[in-house]
């Protein structure tokens, strides 16, 4: 018994001895602390954004009729005025042909009719009404001529066909669809914002401030072109809280089509922001905190407000001071109230070892 009780006070004693040793080796370590650092800087924020051609129209058979002949290919680049679909026009041909002979015929008739008014063997009012039938007979040869145009459907633009809805021989109706057709030089894009960021940003616009953006690709590489937010729609979106943007794009190369997505990258400039790196934050449930040094040199856990983030930094919109000093290494060692040995790095110089571009 004696010895058991002598064993166990012995194993107590290495025991508290241990504890002791790792508490003591806790407190002599000497840890890395800063501050936040108040500068101008810029963050980025992306949109998902939907790209639109700033034509797209449906192109329509405007009579009835057989498809007689398709001069372009899907997927073609055509000129403004280029054939691109001919309607069988030999209907409209014969159309044309009877309402020229009619208002020839009607011609002759009324400078006959004027020669003998002239002459006074007819009065003023046949005149009139021969006139006005030869009027009338010009007035039809205008209308048979734009039917005999409608057979023939021309490109209203310079623009990119889409794919064919018809083939060759099919019979049209007035009004079918034919294809579409994209204006593609110039692109709008259009992506939602926030409610918050839009009064930031409509702010910017009364300021005379253009809001210039760039756009990611769908491969993630970055478009060759920046674009300028011309348009801001007039009302938000009740269900998403959102307002939509449209930027324009130029597109000379003709590489991004109607209809592709991507993601708007917006600049968004901070004055006098205060910020800390990334790694002096954990997380706990969702919200952020750091570690700040108190008088006591004791650690108090502290919630802060992410207003931006970059890489390797956050941009604080609440809960720190600039003169706090926030541990920069080690939080997992540490525990909160515990009182730690630290060295003051300048936060100018924290920033620079991360190799960012703040400016």
């Amino acid at each position: 018994m004696y010895r058991i009780l002598m064993c166990g006070s012995l194993l107590a004693l290495l025991l508290n001895s241990s504890c002791q040793s790792e508490q003591a080796a806790k407190i002599e370590e000497t840890f890395l602390v800063t501050s936040p650092i108040r500068m101008d800087t810029t963050t980025t924020k992306e949109y998902v954004s939907q790209i639109r051609a700033i034509q797209h129209i449906e192109l329509r058979a405007l009579e009835s009729g057989y498809l007689e002949k398709i001069y372009v290919d899907e997927g073609q680049f055509v000129r403004k005025g280029e054939m691109m679909f001919q309607i069988l026009p030999i209907q409209y041909k014969a159309e044309l042909q009877k309402a020229q002979a009619e208002a020839n015929y009607v011609r002759i008739e009324y400078e006959n009719a004027k020669i003998l008014a002239d002459s006074n063997v007819i009065s003023k009012t046949q005149l009139a009404l021969a006139e006005a039938k030869y009027e009338k007979a010009v007035a039809e040869l205008e209308v048979a001529k734009v039917h005999m145009s409608f057979t023939e459907i021309r490109a209203p633009f310079d623009g990119l066909m889409d794919r064919f809805q018809v083939r060759q021989g099919s019979l049209l109706d007035d009004g079918d669809l034919l294809t579409t057709m994209s204006d593609i030089s110039t692109l709008w894009v259009y992506f939602n914002v926030p409610e918050a960021e839009y009064l930031d940003f409509e702010r910017d616009i009364q300021k005379g401030q253009k809001l210039i953006v760039s756009l990611k690709m769908a491969n993630h590489d970055m478009y060759d072109y920046q674009g300028v937010v011309e348009t801001i729609e007039a009302d938000f979106n009740n269900e998403t809280g959102n307002i939509a943007f449209r930027a324009t794009f130029p597109n000379p190369e003709r590489l991004l089509r109607h209809g592709e997505t991507g993601n708007v990258i917006m600049t968004v400039p901070h004055k006098n922001a205060m910020i800390i790196p990334q790694k002096a934050t954990f997380e706990v449930l969702d919200k952020k905190y750091v570690y700040v040094v108190d008088e006591n040199n004791a650690l108090k856990s502290r919630k802060i407000t992410v207003d931006a983030e970059m890489p390797d930094l956050y941009v604080i919109a609440s809960g720190l001071k600039e003169t706090d000093k926030i541990l920069l290494e080690g939080l997992r060692k540490v525990r909160e109230n515990d009182q730690i040995k630290f060295d003051f790095e300048e936060p100018s110089e924290v920033i620079s070892h991360l190799h960012l571009h703040a400016e």
